[in-house]
């Protein structure tokens, strides 16, 4: 997509006749929050800085296949989701971008979900806790404004909000997914299907609740890479079929094979109250197949039959052809967790302990496209039962025109896994020892906050937070005289102090206006210290993958937020500002194979400022409701000493320009309609700003736009058929990103 064709949707963007914002929801009795989106609930997140909610009314505008579709129009906001069903969907938001997974802390009913054994694209939030059709609400508040969050907070915090029992209920759902797919030496049609349901009870003159659910879905998505011709030299054998793209260094000959995943997942929830008192108990299990069998080579010899691998002649020069691998893998992932809440002298007290664990993840790969179609030599990856424990105790008070609050946070992150050789990469035999990393980090946090009225409707609130993080029982190991062999790192202490302060009150003119200032620490993950990552064609640990003395990045932040209503209009502007010292870059580009890597290393200082404008309008005309939003983030090295190079160029993966919205039509009592877009102007793809394009490899503009058709069949049934991508926008994130997907859901209810 063009600059200007962006610029024009952005401006259409931002034009008046836009959104709905809801009236402000009172917090309590002495004090409002400033929420764009649904306010049927109020939000579960302490919403200091742009505070967002959006609940049902969103939620069916929205082709939602997985449950992160869910947030996909809220403002400067992006989920890097590669396709139906993947597991990796990062949250970017404002000036956190598609890899920095640890700079978001991401909770399902309390409980921590977000997975901080790495910070890449293959450490998202555990999404899968929850299905899309048992959500009442996402919450998102932008940057580190409260105390009672720690520091993985510095790009912001989101909730997710399941479904309360209710008396005796059910629902199900039944989706299917069709995507015809594009590019190169593809042109085929990808699908995939999902089954959702699930019953809940609640004890009507009793203190008991349950509520259960099931889902399992099936889809096969586009490849994710595609394999380049490497310049050799000596002879090789005359081809034809690759693809010269001028956007690209060298030819396309081939991709890795379609995605097939398959997953299911199964949720409990038992509640008990009495006195005041309500304890819940969580359970969750989640178990996934993915199998990569279908490499493609577009490469064809004089006879007409495929070429996969080895040295090739093509446009009059040799070149290799390598990289096509076959892979499976399998897990099985859980969830356990129990929170409490009532009264405790005079004090509000909630607590909850959690547990989140990957009992069997086991991931086998083939050498080379000639071992993997024999079933030959290739390698086994063992994860030994990562996974982390997270706790949390609150207590709040009212008292006078004082609304007192602490409490203290933990966790504990672990992880360990062994690679293996082996003779056959299918059935993973003769395993022998190459390569394990394993470690642990810690942390505990104890936190304070006053919100005092002032009177006249202004608040000011502040707060203060103490971490202390250890990491420890790091080490790395090899094989060397047939013996495997340890190093091992010495154990790691620091720790930090986090001040916040918060200032909300009325203006002149009937305007809304909250302040905040905060700072966090953000200490580094397990993986980004001790996990390195396997090479399987160079058969060894990539020593830029991991650096145990990385130091923690800290930030300083700034937020002025101002909301007026213009009769049925209400606009936000928010303006924001962050500096952060020691910002850990993950950086992932392509290596000689063609194969997506990734390096980590502390920049010293990072600067961003940006302003966001949000308008909502209910009922432009009967039925018709408009969400709009449209962002501008500027996000610069300040000072880089290990390579001045990079000081002054936009921080990779952050576009300047980003425009999200949403139009709601009720057309008739039984139809509704929406349209839906998102928006981003072109980011760099490296750190020095000179890796810019708009093809594979790269991180591109994108310019999509979703509709949905809702009809309400009966007082149960519901029928909704929508197109995702409409107008087939050919985007990357480094990998290819879906092109036009149809969906059609059969939800009911009763």
């Amino acid at each position: 997509m063009s600059i200007s064709r962006f610029t024009l949707a952005a401006a259409l963007a931002a034009a008046p006749a836009m959104a709905r914002q809801a009236d402000l929801a009172p917090a309590d009795a002495e004090q409002t929050i400033l929420v764009v989106g649904q306010q049927d609930a109020p939000i579960t997140v302490a919403p200091r800085g742009l505070s967002v909610s959006l609940g049902e009314e969103q939620f069916g505008a929205i082709n939602a296949v997985n449950v992160e579709d869910l947030m996909k129009y809220a403002p400067n906001f992006y989920v890097r989701k590669r396709f139906a069903g993947d597991d990796n969907a990062v949250v970017a938001l404002r000036g956190a971008n598609t890899i920095q997974s640890a700079r978001t802390i991401v909770l399902v009913d309390g409980f921590v979900v977000s997975n901080f054994l790495g910070n890449r694209w293959d450490y998202p939030p555990k999404w899968n806790v929850v299905g899309p059709s048992e959500v009442r609400q996402f919450d998102i508040v932008y940057g580190p404004y409260s105390a009672r969050y720690g520091g993985n907070s510095m790009g912001g915090v989101i909730s997710v909000t399941t479904q309360a029992p209710e008396g005796t209920s059910a629902y199900a759902s039944a989706q299917a997914m069709v995507m015809p797919f594009r590019e190169y030496g593809f042109d085929e049609t990808f699908r995939g299907y999902s089954v959702e349901g699930g019953i809940s009870w609640k004890q009507a003159d009793g203190p008991w609740s349950i509520r259960a659910s099931a889902r399992h879905f099936e889809n096969v998505g586009q490849s994710m890479t595609y394999n380049l011709l490497t310049p050799t030299t000596g002879t090789g054998t005359a081809v034809t079929g690759a693809y010269a793209d001028p956007r690209l260094a060298t030819p396309v000959f081939g991709a890795a094979s379609p995605v097939d995943v398959a997953q299911d997942q199964a949720r409990l929830r038992i509640g008990y109250e009495s006195g005041g008192w309500t304890v819940e108990a969580l359970g969750f299990a989640w178990v996934t197949r993915q199998d990569l069998l279908d490499p493609r080579s577009f490469l064809k010899d004089a006879n007409g039959k495929p070429v996969h691998q080895g040295k090739v002649s093509f446009g009059g020069k040799l070149w290799n052809a390598t990289g096509l691998t076959f892979s499976t893998t399998r897990r099985t992932e859980l969830l356990a967790g129990l929170k409490l809440a009532g009264p405790l002298a005079g004090w509000d007290v909630s607590a909850n302990l959690s547990h989140y664990w990957i009992p069997e993840q086991d991931s086998r790969t083939s050498r080379d496209y000639a071992t993997g179609s024999t079933g030959g030599a290739g390698t086994q990856t063992l994860q030994d039962n990562p996974g982390w424990w997270t706790g949390d105790l609150t207590a709040e008070r009212a008292m006078g025109a004082h609304k007192l609050a602490f409490g203290l946070n933990a966790n504990r992150y672990e992880t360990a896994q062994r690679t293996f050789s082996t003779a056959n990469w299918r059935s993973a035999t003769a395993p022998a020892f190459s390569a394990a990393t394993y470690g642990k980090t810690s942390l505990w946090g104890v936190w304070i906050e006053d919100a005092l009225t002032l009177g006249g409707g202004v608040t000011l609130t502040g707060g203060i937070r103490y971490d202390r993080w250890r990491a420890y029982g790091g080490g790395l190991a090899g094989r060397s005289g047939g013996q495997r062999v340890d190093a091992r790192y010495p154990a790691r202490t620091d720790s930090s102090v986090s001040p916040k302060l918060s200032l909300q009150a009325g203006l002149p003119g009937e305007v809304e206006m909250q302040l905040s200032f905060g700072t966090a620490t953000r200490f580094p993950t397990v993986g980004e210290l001790f996990q390195g990552r396997f090479d399987d064609i160079a058969q060894a640990i990539d020593p830029q993958s991991f650096d145990p003395d990385l130091r923690a990045e800290k930030s300083k932040d700034a937020n002025l937020i101002l909301a007026r209503r213009f009769g049925k209009l209400r606009t936000t502007a928010s303006l924001f500002w962050q500096d952060i010292d020691d910002a850990i870059f993950s950086f992932s580009g392509l290596n000689q194979f063609g194969t997506v890597v990734t390096s980590y290393k502390n920049v010293d200082r990072v600067r961003q400022v940006g302003v966001e404008l949000i308008v909502e309008i209910k009922n432009l005309v009967p039925g018709l409701d408009i969400d709009a939003n449209l962002a501008w983030t500027d996000a610069r090295t300040v000072r880089n000493a290990s390579n001045p190079a990079a000081e002054g160029a936009q921080f990779p993966r952050i576009p300047h320009w980003r425009s999200n919205g949403n139009i709601r039509w009720q057309v008739a009592r039984p139809v509704k309609l929406s349209v839906g877009w998102r928006l981003a102007s072109r980011p760099n793809s490296d750190l020095f700003g000179l890796s810019r394009g708009d093809a594979y490899g790269f991180q591109s503009e994108y310019a999509f736009v979703d509709t949905r058709a809702t009809i309400t069949l009966s007082k149960t049934l519901e029928l909704g058929l929508g197109v995702d991508n409409l107008l087939n926008d050919r985007a990357y994130v480094a990998h290819p990103l879906p092109q036009r997907s149809f969906v059609a859901d059969l939800k009911a209810r009763w």
